[in-house]
């Protein structure tokens, strides 16, 4: 590093004149459903075969949700909000435990999900320790109407957690820009 290197700008990582939703990090700001929303923090999941994806942990004034963002072969982007297992099926982790994965078909909300696909990957969590990955399995479901989504996530023996929510398209995000750190 030379003397003068330090005086150098950064590179951004993403176009400043045109920041898009696979460009968000903690503290990135946007607008979507006219509502101001901060992303909190940064998840990353791997899933074997050089396939990543990001979640963004992300509050307004009134609620957290998650922001799933997977731009694999094409981009796509859900809003889901955490929910209680038993609040899906009060038996549903005693019949994963049982037979070794969850239901095909599952009734929610006055929907029915169908179980889309079942992965095992390797979650990290940016805010700490960067190497060190937990490994999950994780099932997903659609509804019919390819709208609304569900996922089951099962983290060691008896460990459960669940989340709903639906598939937004790219636009309805706007306004993205980080927020100025002091």
């Amino acid at each position: 590093m030379g003397i003068f290197d330090r005086f150098k700008k950064k590179e951004s990582a993403y176009d400043v004149t045109d920041i898009r939703v696979v460009d968000l990090d903690k503290n990135f700001i946007f607008d979507y459903d006219l509502s101001t929303w901060i992303v909190k923090a940064v998840y990353e999941y791997d899933w074997g075969d050089d396939c990543f994806t990001k979640e963004f942990k992300i509050e307004n004034e009134n609620e957290t949700l998650f922001l799933n963002i997977d731009n694999d072969d094409e981009l796509v982007i859900s809003l889901t909000k955490k929910e209680r297992i038993v609040n899906i099926d009060e038996n549903l982790p005693d019949y994963i435990v049982a037979n070794k994965k969850p239901p095909s078909k599952i009734e929610f909300e006055g929907k029915t999900f169908l179980l889309e696909e079942e992965s095992p990957g390797y979650f990290n969590d940016w805010e700490g320790d960067k190497d060190n990955w937990i490994e999950f399995i994780s099932w997903d479901y659609i509804d019919k109407s390819g709208e609304f989504v569900l996922s089951l996530e099962q983290w060691g023996e008896r460990k459960f957690e669940a989340s709903s929510g639906k598939i937004i398209k790219e636009f309805e995000i706007s306004n993205i820009y980080p927020q100025k750190q002091d």
